[in-house]
Order: structure tokens, then C-alpha cells, then sequence
């Protein structure tokens, strides 16, 4: 049986308070069982940092529709399709009480209610360890689009609605949160322990990591060096050197009707507490939806999918944004989508529902797959970011030889292959244990250590496995030219010759 996840993680980024390596996993570990400490712990701000992605969709423009990497807002204006997600993350002894509390305490007390309910169980899929039948592995997103992909092929004719809760974490409310919380942990209000985390995911503070990059962009890599050979891996020497350097230090602003809302995504508990907050809803839809009318449902995070009749439709929308307006959220109508799937001459096939139109050969799209009925295939899109990826990285070690070579005053330098082929073909496939070293101060003196970092696999390798796991040898048939698409990308370069990787 697959071992279960560890609390304890050894996190590399600096941040407010220092390192803990795995030497101090037990002096940790005794902190946080006392509960009386923990009640009292002073959490650290945040850091928060934003991710961007571009994305190229398909826009309304006034009636036009085409795919493009902008779109109209609700005001009328053009604006980009880049999707920004909001990430904080808390200090090490921080994220180690949030990492404890979430698998160790309130985790097992979550698994347990669901389990009373198998069919609420089945249902939620995303941020817990869940045994493939063979209980030799946890499942992933593989396994849970492969189930809704089933349960299409065994209705033939029906509709999946894929429904986004709007700015979900951001939005959750607080109140019942809490209650929540206190009632899965089996209480009637939250210990002080539980209630001092509570107030740190819900009135936290936070730095902005672009104000730590106080010199021409670029953080202040000699203050850092110095605290690093003192054995600090921080920012700052302490919170008092934080205050006074005059960065701003912001509080969760976000409010709804005169209350606090929503939490930090990034945190070791955020995904927990997420996937608790939505129970009201989850056993709604479970007890009227699928007991009373045998409609089949599925919630990976804010991703909600029902499958249901072509005649149940209209209900099944307005029973959903009901239900989600009672835990005081929002449906995103721009994001639900509706797809029908029926038996066209003997073959399953996919409609996009458009109005009153039916838009053939438009499929599903859940977790990276497009479902068309009677073929699977990986999302074009992600394809798409791999081979940019692919190319991006091998243009940019490129340029990195070419500012080398114009340094030392070399008229060439090489440029190895070794990594472009592990990260980027099918020889990256095979897991396997690498040479690495790992550098730190010890009595302000520099210790390189080497040891052995497990590389996993890339993203063939996913492809591979998606393909087997799935049955659907279409989707390793995208990937059939990388090879091609790789060494045509190299010969642009000057990259040397290496000896094959085993």
C-alpha cells in the first residue's frame, strides 16, 4: 500500500522565521502537540506573490466569437485573458502547525463523516488521498476524468454541466467556516488551539514579495548572504527588522456586507478547509440530486460537474445556484459550460449547448482532457504550453552560453543536452535518482553536501500513463512528433553532442 503524505516538509524559500531541517522534526513535533503553545503561537505574515498565466480562449466579441488571448469585461472594454492566481505562503514553523493540524487532526476527522456516506465520499475527489481499487496507489486527475468519461459512456444519452464557483477561496465566509469546523472536529465552537489557526487563515496579514525586492528589482541578495552564514535562512534578522524597514505589512481587506471574508490559497490547510466549507452543499446535492433522481455528481475543488437527462437541465441550474447562494457564493455563468452527449450513428459524440444551438464535436473539457465521446485526448492548450515551454528553455540556455562566452571572451561554448532530453522527451521517462548538492553555512563557513534528488518523470511520462490508464491510445498519439519538434528546435542552437542517457 502507497505510504500516506508526511507533515513534515524541509521548505526552501526564505521567509520571516528560519529553515527547519528534518534534524529538528521532533523538537517541532513536540511544540505543536501542545496545544496550550499552540493557542498562544504567534503566526508570522505571509507572503504573497501572484502567478499569471495567458491564456488563449474562446471570446465573445460583441456576437463574434474567435479565440484569442483577450476578451470583452462586463463594463465593454478589451482586456486580457491572463488568469492571475493570488498565492501566499506562511513561514516554516507556521506551515509546519498548518501541515500538522490539517493531515494529523482535523483530516481524519473529515474522512470520517464522509465515509458514513459512500455516494459523498465518491463525490469529492480534489485535495485528498484517495486508494485506486487496487490499493496499491492514490488516485489523481487521471482517475477522476476517467470516471466521469465512464459514467457518460454508461448513460450514452445525457448532459454534463460543468459549473466554477466564482473567486472561491477568496470569498468563503468566515462564519460558517468556523461552525463548520468546530462541527466535523466535534465540538460546539472551536478549542483555542484550532481557534488561534482559524484566525490566522481568516485575519491574516501579509508582505507582497515584489516590496522585498528592494534594489533594482532584485532582492537584497548581500543582506541574505550574511543572514545565511549566521545559519538564517530569512529576510530579515527579525519580525522588529521587518517593521522597521518600512515595507507595508497588509491585512486580509476583503469584506461582504460588513464582514471579513475568505482565506489564503497557498497554505497547507487552505485546500482542507476549502473542501470543508463546501459540505452543506456537497450533501444537498447528494440527498436531492442523486438519491431522488439518480443524477450523477462530481466536485473536484470549484470545479462542479452533474450529469443528468437532457430534460432535467433547467432544474438541475437553478437547484445548483440555489444551493450555492446559501453558503453565500456565486456561480460564474461565463464559466458553465453544458455539453450533450448522444448516439450519432452508433457513435457517442459530443455538443456544445450554445443557447439553442448545438455546437457538434465541441467536447468536454475536465482536469487537462478533452472528452469527445468517442475519443479522449489531452487539452490542446496543454499541449500547446509544453512545446512553448520546450522551445523557451532551449532558446534561454542559449542566450545563458552566449553572455558566458561574450564574458570569458570564448569565441564557442556547447550547450549539453542532457537536461533539454530528461525534462522535454521520452528519455526523461523512467524515474530515477540524480546528483545534486546542497549548499549551507555551518559556523559562517559554506557546507556543499552532495546527495541523490529523485527526478519523478515528465510530462511524457504523464501522457504515457494518462493514455494507459484511460485506454486511449489516441492521447499518446499527440506526442507522436516531440521528438521531431525537440531536435528541430536544438539544430537552431549550438548544442553539443552527450552520451545517451540509459
Amino acid at each position: 500500500m502507497k505510504k500516506t503524505k508526511d507533515w513534515f516538509k524541509d521548505r526552501g524559500y526564505p521567509h520571516f522565521s528560519n529553515k527547519t531541517p528534518l534534524s529538528i522534526k521532533d523538537d517541532i513535533e513536540r511544540y505543536i502537540l501542545n496545544s496550550e503553545k499552540v493557542a498562544k503561537h504567534s503566526f508570522y505574515p505571509l507572503i504573497f506573490k501572484e502567478i499569471k498565466q495567458r491564456r488563449y480562449k474562446l471570446s465573445d466579441f460583441n456576437g463574434i466569437y474567435r479565440h484569442s488571448h483577450k476578451k470583452i469585461d462586463k463594463k465593454g472594454k478589451i482586456v486580457s485573458n491572463t488568469k492571475i492566481r493570488e498565492i501566499m505562503y506562511a513561514s516554516h514553523i507556521d506551515a509546519h502547525i498548518y501541515s500538522y493540524y490539517a493531515q494529523k487532526i482535523i483530516s481524519p476527522k473529515y474522512e470520517d463523516y464522509l465515509m458514513k456516506n459512500n455516494d459523498l465520499s465518491n463525490a469529492v475527489s480534489a485535495y485528498r488521498q484517495i486508494l485506486t481499487d487496487d490499493k496499491l496507489k492514490f488516485k489523481n486527475n487521471v482517475h477522476f476524468a476517467k470516471d466521469i468519461f465512464e459514467e457518460i459512456r454508461k448513460r450514452e444519452n445525457c448532459v454534463v454541466l460543468a459549473f466554477d464557483i466564482e473567486n472561491f477561496f477568496p470569498t468563503l465566509n468566515h462564519k460558517k467556516l468556523k461552525l463548520i469546523w468546530a462541527n466535523i472536529i466535534g465540538f460546539k465552537t472551536l478549542p483555542k488551539d484550532h481557534y488561534n489557526i482559524f484566525k490566522s487563515a481568516t485575519n491574516f496579514s501579509y508582505v507582497k514579495l515584489n516590496d522585498l525586492r528592494i534594489r533594482k528589482n532584485h532582492f537584497n541578495e548581500k543582506k541574505i548572504a550574511k543572514l545565511k552564514k549566521e545559519g538564517k535562512h530569512t529576510f530579515f534578522e527579525n519580525v522588529k527588522e521587518l517593521i522597521d524597514s518600512g515595507i507595508v505589512i497588509h491585512k486580509n481587506q476583503k469584506h461582504k456586507n460588513g464582514n471579513l471574508i475568505g482565506i489564503p490559497q497557498g497554505l497547507p490547510i487552505s485546500a482542507l478547509l476549502a473542501n470543508m466549507y463546501m459540505l452543506p452543499f456537497d450533501e444537498s446535492i447528494i440527498n436531492e440530486l442523486t438519491l431522488k433522481k439518480n443524477i450523477f455528481y462530481r466536485r473536484y475543488s470549484d470545479d462542479i460537474i452533474v450529469i443528468c437527462k437532457e430534460e432535467q437541465v433547467e432544474f438541475v441550474e437553478d437547484f445548483v445556484d440555489n444551493q450555492v447562494k446559501k453558503i453565500e457564493l456565486i456561480i460564474s455563468k461565463e464559466k458553465t459550460e453544458k455539453t450533450l452527449f448522444k448516439l450519432d450513428n452508433g457513435k457517442l459524440q459530443s455538443f456544445q449547448i450554445h443557447g439553442t444551438e448545438l455546437i457538434k464535436n465541441k467536447p468536454l473539457n475536465y482536469l487537462g482532457f478533452e472528452f469527445y465521446g468517442h475519443k479522449t485526448l489531452i487539452k490542446s492548450k496543454n499541449l500547446a504550453s509544453f512545446y512553448r515551454d520546450m522551445k523557451d528553455t532551449i532558446k534561454r540556455k542559449s542566450k545563458r552560453v552566449e553572455k558566458l562566452n561574450e564574458k570569458e571572451l570564448k569565441d564557442d561554448s556547447p550547450i549539453f543536452k542532457r537536461k533539454i532530453y530528461r525534462l522535454y522527451s521520452f528519455k526523461g521517462v523512467k524515474s530515477r535518482l540524480l546528483d545534486s548538492k546542497r549548499s549551507e553555512f555551518k559556523n559562517g563557513k559554506l557546507v556543499v553536501k552532495p546527495f541523490k534528488r529523485k527526478f519523478r518523470g515528465n510530462y511524457i511520462k504523464y501522457i504515457y500513463r494518462a493514455s494507459e490508464e484511460m485506454n486511449a491510445p489516441e492521447i499518446k498519439m499527440q506526442i507522436r512528433n516531440h521528438w521531431k519538434i525537440l531536435q528541430s528546435t536544438i539544430k537552431k542552437y549550438n548544442f553539443s553532442n552527450v552520451k545517451k542517457e540509459s
